[in-house]
């Protein structure tokens, strides 16, 4: 479980003891919740506009073979459900048991592809050779995870449970008969040793006997007519794991000789072409998605970010997160070695609508999506941009970013923006999440105000979680329920953006500001022009 204090605004991962429980994911809690993330197989209409497709995009890029993106189509709606991946994950923050399972992982890829390769042989013998060892390496690796766990001290439900799954399995009849056979394999085939025997183009294979050494006769015989160090020469031989049909047929030729043994060997692939447990191999590809976050954070917590486990409710929606930031941003900035600017934010009973207002080019749209960024990745169980969060878990995001005007669907821009928030305003709860961005930019200003305000008042009576960047400063004053925050500028140079936006009054000068910026009629744009037009009015040299 986990729990935050108001008077300190922090979120801390507490772990209580649970009864031993029957392991079925590390990833959900139940089957239903596994079920329903199986179905999302198309990208929630949010991703783009809070640039969370890049995210998932980065975080998945080494991991094709997994198919992670389920996972993180479909965040969780249950409080719950999210703290079980928290305390997973807090497990996953002991160095020595993330080695251990990534470790695990490697070998689970290299069984895999020995399984693989099987499909690319044509010869029997050497496939089941591949298969063998296929085995012997899974065996392994299973057993040293079940090591590595039972001295790692978990505290998590899914750990715990999937550690004494582990130990009950490797202690199985079957594992333990599994592993046992495919030692025995393997030494009996070490211990086979055959001749061959080369006439001309005429091959024979033999049992082994007790030949005479004729190299080291050989090599005593020409040292009289050694004369100091003789040149080496090398020879590159092409490595493959192909046989050719000379080799195969004196593996053909070895295998007639030692008959048991290779119908044993036989047998044992034919008897175990279903050995991988199924959940363990669900663990495997299920563990991938709190590695692939771990990785993508790490090189941002070096550099300084601040990443937290948020509290979270489905019915207190006073949220606030402190120097949060945008993921998507961060993954881009940090190799080059600049750090994004962090902000805070803060909402209170009855609070539920952040107006953020502004200058542009000043943050404001990062700022929404990483309000949007941070509740999708608490409602994925994963630690969150910030030193502290309290955060809400809605039941749907919804978005309105400004999108370019399609032909097809012959309406215009106006059009187009009411048709589109018409839509979300239908389709919201008081549990969902709404985030516009400049909604009735090409509107006349009274229309968009007009307009605003009946939004506005909708989503007030909704009582839904919104942030609304907007250049209308009048939406942030309309109800109790509204508060203004502000991209602010270096205040003896206000071309200068802080990337700050800070919780204060509208100065009303968004929408003047906007619209001198568009006509470039602002103070330094005329300055500007004013030098260039009276230096082009000065006599040249030599007219």
């Amino acid at each position: 479980m986990f729990s935050v204090t108001r008077a300190s605004r922090r979120a801390e991962p507490i772990f209580c003891s649970t009864n031993p429980m029957n392991f079925e994911s590390i990833l959900f809690r139940d089957g239903a919740e596994r079920a329903r993330s199986e179905k999302q197989t198309q990208a929630p209409d949010y991703f783009v506009d809070l640039n969370i497709d890049q995210i998932i995009a980065a975080l998945i890029s080494s991991k094709s073979d997994y198919n992670l993106l389920p996972f993180f189509y479909a965040p969780l709606h249950d409080v719950d459900s999210v703290h079980f991946r928290h305390e997973v994950m807090h497990d996953l923050e002991n160095p020595r048991l993330l080695h251990a399972v990534k470790a695990f992982a490697q070998s689970m890829q290299t069984v895999r592809a020995h399984l693989s390769e099987l499909e690319k042989r044509y010869y029997e013998h050497q496939n089941e050779r591949w298969f063998l060892d296929a085995v012997d390496l899974y065996c392994d690796a299973v057993g040293r995870l079940a090591e590595d766990l039972r001295a790692e001290h978990c505290r998590s439900r899914g750990f715990q449970a999937f550690r004494d799954y582990l130990a009950d399995y490797v202690a199985s009849p079957r594992f333990t008969a599994l592993i046992a056979e495919a030692k025995r394999l393997k030494a009996e085939l070490a211990a086979i040793r055959y001749s061959i025997f080369i006439y001309g183009s005429h091959v024979e294979v033999h049992h082994y006997a007790d030949n005479p050494d004729y190299g080291a006769e050989i090599a005593a015989t020409f040292e009289r007519f050694r004369q100091g160090a003789a040149q080496g020469y090398a020879f590159r031989f092409f490595d493959s794991t192909e046989m050719d049909q000379v080799e195969a047929k004196i593996l053909d030729g070895v295998a007639y000789l030692h008959k048991e043994t290779f119908e044993s060997l036989k047998n044992f692939r034919a008897n175990n072409a279903d050995f991988l447990d199924q959940t363990l191999v669900a663990f495997d590809r299920e563990i991938q998605f709190y590695i692939a976050y771990l990785d993508y954070i790490a090189p941002l917590k070096d550099a300084g970010l601040a990443f937290c486990y948020p509290h979270l409710s489905i019915s207190d929606k006073e949220v606030y997160d402190e120097a949060g930031f945008d993921l998507a941003l961060a993954g881009k900035l940090v190799p080059k070695g600049i750090v994004p600017v962090c902000n805070d934010f803060y909402l209170k009973d009855p609070e539920r609508i952040i107006v953020v207002s502004g200058p542009n080019q000043g943050g404001k749209t990062t700022f929404a999506r990483t309000f949007g960024q941070l509740h999708y990745l608490a409602g994925l169980g994963l630690p969150v941009p910030g030193r502290h969060a309290q955060l809400y878990l809605p039941d749907r995001i919804f978005t309105h970013f400004e999108r370019e005007e399609k032909m097809t669907n012959r309406r215009g821009k106006l059009e187009d923006d009411l048709v589109r928030i018409h839509e979300i305003l239908e389709a919201a709860t008081p549990r969902s999440l709404i985030i516009i961005n400049e909604i009735f930019a090409s509107a006349a200003f009274q229309d968009a105000l007009f307009l605003s305000k009946k939004i506005a008042t909708k989503i007030t009576e909704l009582d839904t979680l919104c942030v609304w960047v907007t250049f209308i400063d009048e939406i942030a004053s309309l109800s109790r329920k509204t508060v203004s925050m502000v991209s602010t500028v270096v205040p003896n140079n206000p071309a200068q953006r802080t990337f700050k936006i800070l919780r204060r009054p509208a100065d009303g000068l968004a929408y003047a500001m906007s619209i001198a910026e568009k006509h470039r009629l602002t103070y330094h744009m005329i300055l500007e022009r004013t030098r260039r037009e009276s230096t082009s009015a000065l006599p040249q040299p030599g007219l």
